[in-house]
């Protein structure tokens, strides 16, 4: 594959100006297995094996990626859109060629699977692969996801016993259950959820007459948001990341 194509494939630009960047001087290859003293190359038709190529575009390292898999650390006060009304969109926070990656048809670049409201923070995957947002979206799979949740009234064991039992919402006449719930703090509750519903946290708190005051996704499946993650970063997911969340 041409190095050309290469850049082109992970999002920095259409094809010209890739082969200006590399005719320029601004990219390195690393050489196989090897992260240390990449080589400048100036031909942009040059051929390389795409597949495990680590290389470096005006001083920022990037993997080839076939399809990009990442998490991102969404902090508050920004929304998961790419037209966002309010708030800043959380697309800001990546870098450019994750945003512009060449997709056939309508998509460019990676998407959330699912979204967050604006003031829930926490554990976030994106990613160009459709079939894989497909099937993590889809309700036949339900992923679990857990959250931490902070309340405005003292919780009890009647509200737990409720969220377990199912509650009904007003959208829908069956009962929407919790496949577990914990109470961590007079105040905190861990949920976990299998379905995916519009504002389903909060309206299952205030189906048993209490109200969120702050939401935060702390994991999807067996992957759980890492410590060191801090709000507004990303990276990238690792075959071990992905296993986790789909062996779930």
């Amino acid at each position: 594959m041409q190095l050309q194509d290469i850049l082109y494939s992970q999002g920095f630009g259409t094809r010209r100006v890739c082969a200006g960047l590399i005719q320029q001087g601004f990219v390195y290859v690393y050489e196989q297995n090897s992260l240390t003293a990449p080589v400048k190359y100036v031909q942009a038709a040059t051929e390389f094996v795409a597949e495990g190529l680590h290389f470096q575009v005006q001083g920022m390292d990037w993997p080839y990626a076939d399809k990009a898999y990442l998490m991102l650390n969404k902090p508050a006060a920004t929304e998961c859109s790419q037209k966002p009304s309010t708030y800043p969109s959380i697309y800001t926070l990546l870098p450019a060629p994750l945003r512009l990656r060449p997709q056939k048809g309508a998509v460019q670049g990676v998407q959330a699977i699912g979204r967050l409201d604006q003031d829930t923070t926490g554990l976030l995957l994106l990613t160009d692969d459709g079939k894989f947002i497909h099937r993590m979206s889809s309700p036949r799979h339900h992923v679990p996801k857990v959250y931490e949740v902070c309340v405005k009234h003292p919780l009890d064991e009647r509200q737990v016993r409720q969220l377990l039992a199912g509650v009904v919402l007003d959208d829908d006449p069956k009962p929407v259950r919790a496949a577990a719930c914990e109470v961590v703090g007079e105040f905190k509750l861990r949920l976990t959820l299998t379905e995916g519903k519009y504002h389903q946290v909060k309206r299952m708190l205030a189906a048993v007459s209490n109200r969120v005051e702050a939401l935060h996704r702390s994991q999807i499946g067996g992957l759980a948001l890492p410590d060191d993650l801090a709000a507004g970063q990303w990276r990238w997911l690792t075959t071990q990341d992905l296993s986790l969340i789909q062996g779930a």
